[in-house]
């Protein structure tokens, strides 16, 4: 072979690998491997100035952020004291939902309107649209363990039951996965209850248009009924500008639909505005059925979607308002 060719035979010494890289380094124009690092020298003694002028910026910011978030915690010592002393579950629910609420604040702006409309003492059902990730529920659960002082029990999907490690957590803020009798036994036994009627499938195949993907479900508004309590619908704007799904791809669709595996990626965590709106409690009524109830319940969270959110949802538009607000009611 000839050396022009680009063949190892030229390299008689070296090994086959050295002798590839050698050739590779001879078609970019580099005569040998010093040249090669040299070049790369001169590369990071330019760039490396720039990539430290602006990730420090951005260390500082976390550092302040990290001492909000002490702050924040630390306002709150006494309240976590008094947990604490009371019992050591009661203490960790509250210092972990001090931490929540400080993230919800420092990322998300987060506001809460019409809290007031959950009860004190005794039992309401929850009813909330599911965004890709629900952590606008998380926040919501951190509110009222700090403002009402209570634990929301929480519906879960029964995979969650199933990730290694998540035993403890959900145990601690008490999420169970139905069957609808232990459901009913919460509220009778005076708790709140949160439920999304739309689940998993919501969160991964709706989309900026928040449509609410319940399909016949009922259940809940059976629970309701048997439980003797009132609904209360509950959204989040901008939930999915925080997180989108890939759920437009038909594959991965399928592939929940037939087997019940919900692998559609999630991606986001972008710093939008968060704003969770309670509507009015739909009172029990003994004389409505559970399918006239669903219905009640979809039309009244619906109507909060229609009112709070601008369709379809924009990452960018969500972004500015956190610094300025721009309600959809405005």
């Amino acid at each position: 072979m000839q050396a022009q060719n680009g063949s190892c035979e030229i390299y008689p010494s070296l090994t086959y690998l050295t002798c590839l890289l050698e050739i590779l380094l001879d078609w970019l124009g580099m005569d040998n491997l010093e040249d090669y690092l040299s070049y790369l020298d001169y590369l990071m003694w330019v760039f490396t100035p720039l990539i430290i002028v602006f990730i420090l910026p951005f260390i500082i910011v976390l550092f302040l952020y990290l001492s909000i978030l002490f702050l924040h915690v630390y306002k709150r010592k006494n309240e976590l004291k008094e947990a604490y002393s009371n019992s050591i579950w009661d203490g960790a629910r509250k210092t972990l939902a001090t931490l929540w609420d400080g993230h919800a604040t420092i990322w998300h702006g987060y506001e809460i309107h019409g809290l007031e409309k959950v009860p004190e003492n005794g039992p309401a059902l929850i009813v909330y649209y599911h965004g890709a990730l629900p952590v606008d529920y998380y926040y919501f659960v951190a509110k009222v363990i700090l403002l009402k002082g209570r634990t929301c029990h929480s519906v879960g999907d029964h995979f969650l039951f199933k990730i290694p490690g998540f035993k403890p957590l959900l145990e601690v803020f008490s999420v169970i996965h139905g069957p609808q009798e232990e459901c009913v036994k919460a509220l009778q036994d005076g708790h709140l209850l949160a439920i999304s009627p739309g689940g998993v499938r919501e969160a991964l195949f709706s989309d900026e248009t928040y449509i609410l993907m319940w399909g016949n479900r009922t259940g809940f508004a059976q629970v309701a009924i048997d439980a003797q309590v009132p609904i209360i619908p509950m959204f989040t704007q901008n939930v999915r500008e925080g997180f989108r799904s890939l759920g437009c791809i038909r594959l991965l669709r399928w592939l929940y639909e037939k087997y019940k595996i919900p692998l559609v990626p999630v991606y986001g965590g972008f710093p939008v505005k968060f704003r969770t709106y309670l509507g009015d409690p739909i009172q029990y009524d003994p004389s409505i059925t559970a399918n006239e109830l669903a219905e009640k319940t979809k039309c009244a969270l619906q109507s909060l979607i229609d009112r709070h959110q601008r369709i379809p949802g924009n990452i960018f538009r969500a972004l500015l308002e956190r610094f300025h607000r721009r309600d959809k009611d405005d």
